[in-house]
């Protein structure tokens, strides 16, 4: 279970980006970051499963972020990162576009996502926190896991 991010004076995020959104996870749900990973596809999956890697001998499912967003797709030369996080279900990967710093943000100024966020994005978020020239997006590991098949 999650603690709140009002629970703690601070919490560390890894940070990264899925085209012009700037995406944070908590760093203790990351197990590691990936470059370039190969995928297997898995015929008739649902689409925003990009596939499945092999993480030293463990399959892992990767879901495609730009999908779960419903941004258009990346282009085929475009370098992609693997975020494996931790999860009830296990490890799962998720496909990104760039990998950013880890911030430490202070939780009081945490906010709720915002109304004019797309209705298929709001449910995957935990809050958002201004920074300055943009905003960061707190991804919900737990829901965007359970949210979409595996």
């Amino acid at each position: 279970m999650n603690a709140s991010p009002a629970a703690a004076a601070s919490r560390q995020y890894a940070t990264f980006r899925v085209g012009d959104h700037y995406l944070g996870i908590g760093v203790l749900e990351v197990q590691e970051v990936l470059k370039e990973q190969r995928l297997t596809p898995v015929p008739l999956a649902h689409p925003v499963i990009a596939g499945l890697i092999n993480l030293r001998g463990q399959i892992v499912p990767e879901l495609d972020v730009r999908r779960l967003l419903h941004l258009p797709p990346r282009a085929a030369e475009a370098t992609t990162f693997s975020v494996v996080v931790r999860t009830e279900h296990g490890a799962v990967s998720l496909l990104v576009d760039e990998i950013d710093d880890v911030l430490e943000l202070d939780a009081s100024s945490f906010e709720h996502p915002p109304k004019n966020l797309d209705a298929m994005v709001r449910p995957l978020l935990l809050e958002v926190h201004r920074l300055e020239g943009r905003l960061l997006l707190v991804l919900d590991v737990r829901r965007t896991v359970e949210l979409n098949p595996l």
